[in-house]
């Protein structure tokens, strides 16, 4: 049995490779087009991923049956377009995104003032656009910044996503398994007046923070909260969106600091909240997100001692 676990870890680990140099190499037009035609296949295929369909539903204060079929098979090609753009982000000049990013005039001066304290920033987003678009735009402006990073099976493939994440710009940290807790690893770049990047709205603990968001009772990570107000940092919420073939959109959204974890996780899911109703087919939630959506055994998991 440990024979073909670690035999499926490596075959998976050579066709993940494979399949990230032929995308990362082909030409645009084909690698576009093939991507377009998957997301569109998945989306049409049982009328698409029936979680990605109840979560949209709360996003438009519908019935799962009322979402429309084209915001269904828009969400799955915009899941699609992240992909083909993740993949080949590593040839692509960041100069190129760079221009490709819409941003205002006004955002841009929050986040340079909120640089400028030398207190740390926060940045919290949700699983919306490219967040790796959002990473390169940072770093052409303010340098490296700090983040986090889930560990993944195999290994090899865990790595080869930090390698890639690395070559970018970003200092990533494991979520797991690093040297010190990156909690505390974070807190020192903070301190250090740096900046870090957390993913906001999906929370896989068992220490993740109730709020409501589009109505509904859910939880969020308390870490870019619990950061904001260990260090003094400041907290932004920062949302990403397609808004052509070629163009994307970073929006900022200052959060108060004064007052709890729980405040200001609820400021922050409030944020996500007005991006993600604002361009709902880019947000990629595909996963049970709402409590009423989970399963018996994360219910039992979050029930235990200690949760």
């Amino acid at each position: 049995m440990r024979f073909r676990a670690g035999l499926s870890d490596r075959l998976s680990d050579l066709g993940y490779r494979a399949g990230w140099a032929a995308v990362r190499f082909a030409p645009e037009p084909l690698a576009r087009s093939l991507f377009d035609a998957a997301g569109t296949v998945a989306g049409r295929r049982g009328g698409g991923p029936e979680q990605l369909r109840r979560n949209l539903s709360r996003v438009l204060g519908t019935t799962p049956e009322q979402v429309p079929d084209e915001l269904v098979v828009d969400a799955v090609k915009s899941y699609a377009r992240y992909w083909r753009e993740a993949f080949r982000l590593p040839a692509t000049d960041p100069a190129e995104i760079v221009a490709s990013v819409e941003i205002s005039d006004e955002d841009v001066a929050l986040l340079d003032a909120s640089v400028a304290r030398g207190k740390g920033l926060v940045l919290a987003l949700p699983h919306s656009g490219n967040w790796d678009t959002c990473g390169v735009w940072l770093v052409n402006r303010h340098g490296q910044f700090a983040t986090v990073a889930e560990r993944l099976n195999p290994e090899s493939l865990f790595e080869q996503f930090v390698e890639y994440r690395e070559s970018l710009g970003f200092e990533v940290f494991p979520l797991t398994g690093g040297e010190q807790p990156p909690f505390e690893v974070l807190c020192e770049r903070l301190r250090a007046g740096t900046i870090v990047c957390l993913m906001g709205d999906r929370d896989l603990s068992r220490s993740g923070v109730p709020v409501q968001l589009f109505g509904e009772p859910t939880r969020i990570p308390a870490g870019p909260a619990k950061l904001a107000l260990e260090t003094g940092a400041a907290l932004i919420a920062v949302h990403h969106c397609y808004t052509g073939p070629d163009t994307s959109r970073i929006t900022l959204t200052a959060i108060d600091t004064d007052g709890d974890v729980a405040e200001l996780s609820q400021r922050l899911a409030d944020a996500y909240q007005t991006g993600i109703a604002g361009a709902p087919a880019d947000w990629h939630m595909l996963q049970p997100l709402w409590e009423s959506d989970w399963s018996a055994q994360r219910r039992e998991r979050l029930a235990e001692p200690n949760s």
